[in-house]
């Protein structure tokens, strides 16, 4: 088991490589050329500036049994389509039984913006996100290196 993240905009960069590290469980970091990272420990891929390049890439490197952070419900059901767990910085995990309903929101909100109208912001990350994830991360992580 590897830890992939989808690092471009992802707010549980750090957490997730503190716990990594903590687990001894291998973390690669994907992003595209207009973010920079350097985290000793931890493999980073850059991916040109594209639609889509950087889930691309992830998804070439992507084994059965990893565990992905992304916020994007369509890398996140290609994970799960490929035997990987894939979870949510705000500290859920994507599932075959949620992936359909958030991806048809997704869709749903692409065609109402298409249309003009005008969507509410995303709200301010909370601690109880942070607080929720990383509580998340570190129970899957203990329970697939059994400690």
């Amino acid at each position: 088991m590897r830890v992939l993240i989808d690092a471009d905009g992802c707010p549980v960069v750090r957490e997730t490589v503190r716990q990594c590290a903590a687990f001894h469980v291998p973390c690669l970091l994907f992003c595209d050329t207009a973010h920079v990272f350097s985290i000793p420990g931890v493999e980073v891929f850059v991916a040109d500036c594209g639609h889509d390049s950087t889930d691309y890439l992830l998804l070439s490197h992507l084994r059965p049994g990893d565990v992905v952070i992304t916020q994007d419900y369509g890398l996140a059901a290609l994970c799960l389509a490929r035997s990987a767990q894939a979870l949510h910085p705000a500290g859920h995990a994507y599932t075959k039984d949620n992936i359909d309903a958030l991806l048809t929101v997704r869709a749903e909100s692409a065609r109402l913006r298409r249309g003009g109208v005008r969507l509410h912001r995303t709200a301010a990350r909370k601690p109880a996100q942070d607080h929720a994830f990383s509580g998340l991360l570190c129970r899957i992580l203990s329970e697939n290196t059994g400690t």
